[in-house]
């Protein structure tokens, strides 16, 4: 009899640890099983550059707290030694000292002066001192940066009234105005066609005795040490490739690593939109820019999967019919493509997950982000499969949609509908809505500035709204109910504006991309709705009510028409207005309300992964006969083994 999967790990903090399967991996060959495990240490290589890039003292202090971990010789059962360890937990989740969604920085549980009694009690070997530096040195540098709160505050502000560059603690620039980048950048772009890179992507811009130099993040740059590992083990795993594109995108990959060249980074992502027939498939770089202000540094992440064959099935019915979608979109016929190109959709199984996609990750991925790439060659989407289900087997039973869903007859719905209905929605975003449309000539993609993330995830979602209302999906098979889509529309706009304030904290704005753009499309579609989307009452509690269903997808509609034109124009002006009208404020009575009602049912609001541990098999001659899966490791044992192994920088 096949044991129980347990999905559920540990819990600290806001936080959740879940664990995913890995279903079929028996099934794969051993030169797949061999792919997977190259890739999957590549994936893991890069962590130290992914903390790095999030803060400049981020690895110092993860470092110092990782001695304690291990080295202190006092009392560890007491709350603050506890507390300690909490706030190292929250860390390794966040890759940094700053909240993986928020980007505030962490409010420490001890004093400094605990904190200095726990170092003093630690083994001096083991805490990161630089060549002659003191302890109380060390301290005088690290502490203000943990306790004091006006230094370095957060990692990312988006706060339009303000330098961007020089009030985010992330690790992008140094010694330079928003200003100086703009210019800097803008330069570059003076006279490049539509197919120029992606300029700043991968390297920190640094001003030192008055010049402006990019220092950039190759083999024999910045985050050499990491990056040479990466590149070891991509080219063990070109080895193991399943066929010569593989091979091919690898080889191209590794070239960009140790030139740097955005032209080959390039070269290898319309590549890698070319492999189609493989059934592994990875991510490994700089990729995207949500964690710079300005949207212009991407962070490093990595991530290895294998096709889920069944549930492909579905993605491809959709991105086999990405003409007709665009078609149909309504939105201004200036801004359709007239003909897309290469949509290609699989839901695939995680298999390891590193950098920015670890241990929270997203669900589902579409690039290149390149706009100019997605026109001429298409985009790859996917839909994690097995990070879903996980999510799903997690909140099984946990009292949330009883405690916030308006009535008996939608929470029936939810049930019935809403697993296919979240995957449908997150295929229609990833396949098609991330591909669809384009930038008028002359309009450059990073017009929109530190709105540009916002704007382009609401475009993506309300594609994905506005169709999975229509006709097209039960008729091509993928609903076998014509008002299935009610249980999305409702769990959508209750999102948006009721539940994902549970991830905010009291006096708080909403920071995020991806929910600034939630709250966007609910709360402009609530105050343009007439009566369509209500907020009412029930015993003293709030709730979303819908009275219309298909008008409110026309008001989807005529937000994503919006939407794409601002995208399509590069309507800064806009942009501005429609973000910091509806996606940033929040109510504070609601707010408390909600955070009130949430805090009864016991369940954290932000959940990430532990990943399996490959543990290869050798034979006597010291080649690989299997690679294994054990999925008992802790999150504790797993991090800091992480530290020890892939401790590059």
């Amino acid at each position: 009899m096949e044991q129980k999967f347990n999905y559920i790990d540990e819990k600290f903090a806001d936080l959740q640890l879940l664990r995913y399967r890995l279903p079929d991996f028996d099934k794969l060959s051993l030169r797949q099983k061999k792919y997977i495990y190259y890739l999957s240490k590549a994936a893991l290589s890069g962590r130290d550059i992914t903390t790095d890039q999030f803060g400049a003292y981020n690895i110092r202090i993860r470092k110092l707290f990782e001695a304690i971990y291990t080295g202190y010789d006092g009392n560890r059962d007491c709350s603050e030694f506890q507390n300690v360890v909490v706030y190292l937990k929250r860390m390794w989740f966040s890759n940094g000292i700053y909240h993986h969604y928020g980007c505030e920085k962490f409010v420490p549980d001890f004093s400094s002066d605990y904190l200095r009694m726990v170092i003093d009690h630690t083994d001096k070997s083991l805490i990161p001192l630089k060549d002659n530096e003191t302890i109380d040195c060390f301290c005088d540098e690290i502490f203000p940066v943990i306790f004091d709160p006006s230094v370095l505050p957060k990692r990312v502000n988006k706060a339009d009234k303000q330098d961007l560059v020089t009030t985010s603690a992330c690790n992008y620039y140094e010694n330079l105005t928003q200003e100086e980048v703009e210019k800097f950048y803008n330069d570059m772009k003076d006279g490049a066609d539509e197919s120029m890179p992606s300029y700043g992507l991968n390297s920190k811009l640094v001003k030192r005795d008055g010049s402006i130099v990019e220092c950039k993040w190759t083999e024999t740059g910045m985050y050499g040490p990491a990056i040479s590992h990466i590149i070891y083990w991509l080219e063990k795993a070109r080895d193991e490739a399943e066929n010569e594109q593989q091979k091919k995108i690898i080889s191209i990959l590794t070239e960009y690593y140790r030139t740097g060249d955005l032209r080959t980074f390039d070269s290898f992502s319309i590549e890698w939109l070319k492999e189609t027939e493989g059934r592994v498939d990875f991510i490994n770089g700089f990729i995207e820019v949500y964690g710079d202000p300005l949207g212009l540094k991407a962070s490093w992440e990595g991530f290895v999967s294998y096709k889920d064959i069944e549930a492909t099935r579905r993605a491809q019915t959709i991105s086999d019919n990405a003409q007709w979608f665009e078609d149909n979109s309504p939105i201004d016929p200036r801004f359709k493509k007239k003909e897309v190109k290469g949509v290609i959709a699989n839901v695939v199984c995680a298999a390891m997950l590193g950098g920015d996609e670890y241990p929270s990750s997203a669900i589902g991925i579409n690039l290149p982000n390149a706009d100019w790439i997605r026109a001429r060659y298409g985009s790859k989407s996917v839909t994690i499969g097995n990070l879903t289900e996980a999510y799903d087997q997690a909140a099984m039973g946990n009292g949330f949609n009883e405690e916030f869903v308006l009535d008996a007859s939608m929470l029936e719905l939810i049930k019935k509908y809403g697993n296919i209905c979240d995957d449908l929605h997150t295929d229609l975003h990833e396949c098609l809505g991330h591909g669809s449309g384009q930038l008028l000539p002359g309009v450059f993609p990073d017009a929109l500035k530190a709105y540009g993330n916002t704007i382009e995830e609401a475009r993506a979602d309300l594609f994905g709204l506005y169709y999975i209302a229509g006709r097209k999906l039960c008729d091509l098979g993928l609903l076998d109910s014509p008002y299935a889509y009610k249980a999305h529309y409702y769990t959508y706009m209750m999102n948006g504006m009721l539940t994902q304030l549970t991830r905010i904290k009291p006096g708080h704005r909403i920071e995020e991309a991806h929910m600034r753009n939630r709250a966007l499309i609910a709360r402009w579609v609530y105050e343009h709705s007439g009566g369509v989307v209500r907020l009412v009452k029930k015993e003293g509690k709030t709730y979303i009510d819908i009275t219309d269903y298909q008008a409110l997808r026309s008001l989807f509609a005529e937000l994503l028409a919006e939407i794409q034109r601002i995208k399509s124009e590069g309507d800064y002006d806009a942009a501005k207005a429609i973000v910091e009208s509806y996606a940033i404020n929040v109510d504070e009575t609601l707010h408390s309300e909600i955070l009130s009602r949430y805090a009864t049912l016991n369940i954290s609001p932000y959940k990430g992964f532990i990943n399996p541990r490959m543990q290869p098999v050798y034979d006597e001659k010291g080649d690989i006969t299997d690679i294994l899966l054990d999925f008992t490791e802790s999150y504790a044992h797993q991090m800091m083994r992480y530290s020890s192994e892939y401790g590059f920088l």
